[in-house]
């Protein structure tokens, strides 16, 4: 939801005006269609065999009723409903500070953050959250344990732990406190002068977050980067914008934003820019929205990245969140934003004159070229240059994946091995421990199962392993090695002829 409010904030920047409230009417002076809908109403509240409901017919009835009719992003706010939407505009995000992986009846911790709650009660990684105040977690299912966790994030609870070699469980009080997730939460290396960062989200300090990354890892000393946006909502415009700028010539066009009721608002990069000149690429899935495709969309066009992955969500609307009489409001539609190649990043709202009506392969769908004349794909969302879907789980992974075998084993490992060594890999030797352990728990794969995935699920659980023993962040940058998008971004990255050859 702050999320959504902060790109109503940002609507004002591209031309979005706030319609002032009509003038009263006398009824002669109604539309038709209006003035029927208050006769209906009328006779409703003058005849009805039971009173009426007036607050409901109106609030949940009619007016939702003629929203639906405009597109699914349009809505309305009972007073009630809009004094809410403001307080959690205004509320802070606590936590404990731990990252946990969750499985049936099962929650196990992976990372303590440091100077946070969790961390300073001396929760550990590998620790096993058996209770949250005596509710067991042992007989809930993920979605129940994920809203018991959420609950207990606003007041001070008890937890109790299992840790591995301790003769009784353990009990801890925690009370949360903020918590301040950055924008940008990985970077690294993924092969000598290659690097890799995420952005997880757009808030005001991305685009100074992802320069900060950027020259950690060497600023244009680079020969390449990939940008992950897989996941990412979107939020604040003016920051995907400033990102953008970090890698486009100035006076290039970033965007426009075009509504019925508005003359079309452009963003171009500012004329003092210095751009970054490595090779990109970004990879995008069908969870990327927003500002993130207005980002990807605008490098794009110019031919300043390739993208990888999945084509993107398709929301690329403007919207204004306007108060209302007697205490309402009102989130609308008021424009849509476009690429630079004229692309609407909407995808097609039904019958919407603001939007691109046509089918992207009929014959009278346009045709969009980039800076170098490659054509691109419109219609909604941003199409990838190299379409690579994520790698699908065989039987055996699911397995170990969902039994959370791998986690356990993993704890069990760094009990006896702690620290881990520096060049820590998965041996053959430990590959057999781990067949005996999983043969304990039931989990027998044949010998030809178990050798076709050899390479995954030795790489798997060196991911478990580092993840326990160095934190979240270094157990990712494991399975990247994996991860056929990241793979594939690595490529284009190599490969020097691509772009001119789509």
């Amino acid at each position: 939801m702050k999320r959504f409010l902060a790109l109503a904030a940002v609507a004002g920047l591209l031309g979005a005006q706030e319609s002032k409230q009509p003038p009263a009417d006398t009824a002669k002076e109604l539309d038709p269609a209006l003035r029927q809908f208050i006769d209906v109403l009328s006779v409703v509240q003058t005849h009805s065999a039971d009173v009426p409901p007036v607050d409901k017919l109106v609030y949940e009835g009619a007016i939702p009723s003629m929203l639906r009719e405009l597109d699914p992003h349009t809505q309305f706010f009972s007073p009630a409903q809009f004094q809410q939407l403001k307080e959690m505009e205004d509320s802070e995000q606590k936590g404990f500070g731990s990252i946990v992986s969750v499985l049936p009846g099962q929650v196990i911790f992976l990372q303590t953050l440091p100077g946070t709650p969790s961390n300073r009660a001396g929760i550990q990684a590998g620790d096993e959250l058996v209770a949250i105040n005596n509710i067991a977690i042992r007989s809930l299912e993920p979605q129940q344990i994920i809203e018991l966790l959420t609950e207990a994030r606003q007041q001070k609870v008890t937890v109790y732990i299992r840790r591995q070699g301790a003769p009784r469980l353990l009990e801890f009080q925690l009370t949360p406190e903020l918590m301040d997730s950055p924008s940008v939460d990985r970077a690294y290396f993924l092969a000598p002068r290659i690097g890799y960062i995420r952005i997880a989200s757009w808030d005001l300090q991305t685009a100074k977050l992802l320069r900060d990354a950027i020259e950690k890892l060497g600023g244009n000393s680079l020969q390449g980067l990939v940008l992950d946006l897989r996941n990412n909502p979107g939020g604040v415009v003016k920051a995907a914008l400033d990102a953008a700028s970090l890698f486009l010539s100035p006076g290039q066009r970033i965007l426009t934003a075009k509504g019925r009721s508005s003359a079309p608002q452009t963003a171009d990069v500012p004329k003092d820019a210095r751009p970054y000149t490595f090779r990109l690429g970004i990879i995008i899935n069908g969870k990327t929205a927003s500002a993130s495709e207005i980002f990807s969309g605008a490098l794009q066009d110019h031919d300043r990245a390739t993208i990888v992955g999945e084509t993107s969500y398709g929301k690329g609307l403007v919207q204004s969140v306007l108060p209302l009489s007697d205490g309402a409001g009102l989130a609308i539609t008021t424009a849509f934003y476009y690429t630079p190649s004229g692309r609407s990043i909407q995808h097609p709202l039904r019958d919407s004159a603001l939007s691109e009506t046509f089918s992207p392969a009929s014959n009278n769908a346009p045709v969009y070229k980039t800076d170098k004349g490659r054509t691109v794909r419109g219609g909604g969302g941003i199409q990838p240059d190299i379409r690579v879907e994520p790698r699908a789980l065989t039987r055996l992974e699911t397995v170990l994946d969902a039994s959370g075998v791998l986690t356990s084993f993993a704890t069990s490992y760094l009990a006896q091995h702690s620290p881990l060594a520096a060049n820590f890999e998965v041996t053959p030797a430990l590959l057999d421990e781990l067949k005996v352990f999983l043969a304990s728990r039931s989990i027998q794969p044949g010998v030809a199962e178990w050798t076709a995935e050899r390479p995954w699920i030795s790489s798997r659980l060196k991911e478990e392993i580092i993840t326990q023993a160095e934190g979240v962040a270094k157990g990712e940058e494991v399975q990247a090695q994996r991860d056929p998008q990241i793979q594939a971004a690595i490529g284009a990255l190599r490969d020097t002829k691509l772009l001119a050859a789509n």
